[in-house]
């Protein structure tokens, strides 16, 4: 019978770390394609919630709104394939810090807006108060894991693993 040493804190990373970045990649990917499915059933809605904003001409907003539902569903693609991985996630990343100043931005203007990242959005109903805190540290951690596929995105069960024929989870003996 052999024993083996337990891994050390050092030795566990390497092992931990794709299955960590397949767990990015996966909850990233849902993230992208429940965001795509529910706006883009009303692009005209889609359109209002990104003119909301008050930041773009009615007509840039509107197309926008129109195509930001198409660029969520192919992220979400790219992403659960694991396919072109590292640009997924760059180009990820660079969408959430958009989103995130945009509603810091509505925040500090004082304007009462729906976020519309889930479906419509769009002017509250008087009375109701928007919720900008929790979408925004929402969106940091959608950042975090766009930030970590940007790092490392070698994952297992993805498009650029079998494309390239690396591995994605180190041997031990490395």
């Amino acid at each position: 019978m052999t024993v083996t040493a337990p891994l050390t804190r050092t030795a566990r990373w390497p092992a931990l770390r794709p299955w960590l970045g397949t767990a990015a990649r996966l909850g990233l990917a849902t993230v992208w394609l429940v965001a795509g499915a529910t706006k883009v059933g009303d692009l005209a809605a889609s359109g209002r919630a990104v003119n909301a904003y008050q930041v773009l001409p009615y007509d840039l907003a509107t197309v926008i709104g129109a195509a930001l539902p198409f660029v969520e569903l192919a992220l979400g693609v790219l992403l659960l394939l694991g396919l072109a991985t590292r640009l997924a996630a760059g180009v990820s990343a660079a969408l959430l810090v958009v989103f995130i100043a945009g509603i810091a931005s509505a925040w500090t203007r004082g304007l009462a807006i729906d976020c519309g990242c889930f479906g419509s959005g769009g002017q509250l109903a008087e009375g109701q108060a928007p919720s900008y805190l929790p979408e925004i540290l929402r969106d940091l951690g959608f950042l975090a894991l766009a930030g970590f596929l940007l790092i490392w995105p070698r994952t297992p069960f993805s498009v650029d693993g079998w494309l390239t024929g690396e591995p994605a989870v180190e041997d031990e003996d490395e």
